[in-house]
């Protein structure tokens, strides 16, 4: 896998790729690579990009870069840029625009997820559109089959709804099948229904003779905290308006409970554990943000995961698109001590 043909030399333009190691890295060494992460959100996976007030520029990956993440997650709306009917196929520009992303990822040395985020129309009926699914994961495969192995796969951001869990265990098992056809040495992160929920984790089902999977959870309790304000959530969003995270003990314990859940699941079923989203939104006041933000990040990388925040530069920014520059309170908390610049 480490080989890249001259095809693929010439479409990303990079070069520093033909070293291979002595022997091909296990599942845990690929899920270290995520290391301290970060979504570039907003952007791709909004029906059209700009529509949800950002576009992606080439300095972004230089700038989160130099703040020293070591991975990002882009969050794709492949289901609105390819066709409704057989056989599915991409939108050529659109595929262009992610290469252009992956690309300037891979450039940087990121290690880079593809993440395949928002398809609406699977989550309310899945029957209807496993075939499409399937089929844009095979389009997807075939694309980057030659691309390095810090191109990392996610099939699907946050399954819920009609998604159910024997639903979307079938539906992981049947995709895996094709995407390894071309990918069979892939890093492919997976997680669990009810919107990649912790507490869903007993029923994901993963084939027991894949190795190369990463398991993902999201984080974003409390709710009243994270999405205080949040339009999309409800009504009940502006009655949280005001809440606040102290750090008390009881706070803190809550916390701890849910991720020693996700740690005994990850080392029953050796599977490394990637929390690939947490974060708080904007109507929050700092203060609180910085708290919560700094302790959910401590306690996953003392049980060894990998995170990556949710988001780079919109409404739950860690970066000020406007004013250019970090929120260094949320910059310090994700990095750690040992990292701040």
């Amino acid at each position: 896998m480490r080989k890249l043909n001259l095809i693929v030399l010439m479409v990303f333009g990079l070069s520093g790729w033909l070293a291979a190691a002595e022997s091909e890295p296990g599942i845990f060494e690929k899920a270290g690579w995520l290391g301290r992460g970060i979504n570039m959100g907003n952007a791709l996976e909004a029906p059209v990009e700009g529509a949800w007030g950002v576009v992606l520029e080439k300095e972004y990956f230089k700038i989160i870069k130099d703040a020293g993440f070591d991975s990002l997650r882009i969050p794709i709306k492949f289901s609105a840029h390819a066709l409704k009917e057989e056989p599915y196929t991409i939108d050529k520009e659109f595929f262009e625009r992610v290469d252009w992303a992956v690309k300037n990822a891979l450039f940087r040395d990121f290690t880079v997820i593809v993440d395949l985020h928002h398809y609406d129309e699977i989550y309310a009926d899945p029957t209807a559109h496993k075939a499409r699914f399937v089929a844009l994961w095979g389009q997807i495969a075939e694309h980057y089959k030659d691309c390095p192995e810090k191109v990392f796969f996610e099939l699907l951001n946050e399954p819920c709804k009609n998604l159910t869990d024997d639903i979307w265990n079938d539906l992981i098992a049947e995709t895996l099948k094709v995407v390894r056809k071309t990918n069979p040495e892939r890093a492919v992160i997976v997680g669990p229904t009810h919107w990649n929920n912790i507490r869903q984790l007993e029923k994901l089902k993963v084939p027991a003779g894949d190795k190369n999977i990463i398991v993902t959870c999201h984080y974003y309790e409390p709710m009243e905290l994270t999405h205080q304000g949040a339009s999309w959530v409800g009504g009940a969003s502006e009655s949280w308006l005001g809440t606040k995270w102290a750090g008390s003990e009881e706070e803190k314990a809550r916390i701890e409970k849910m991720f020693d859940v996700a740690e005994q699941w990850s080392k029953k079923n050796s599977r490394p554990m990637f929390m690939g989203e947490f974060g708080t939104y904007d109507k929050a006041e700092m203060a609180s943000r910085v708290r919560w933000t700094s302790f959910v990040a401590t306690s996953a990388r003392k049980r060894n995961f990998t995170t990556a925040y949710w988001e780079f530069c919109a409404g739950f920014g860690a970066y000020d698109k406007e004013k250019k520059q970090w929120r260094e309170g949320l910059k310090n908390a994700l990095l750690g001590e040992t990292r701040k610049k």
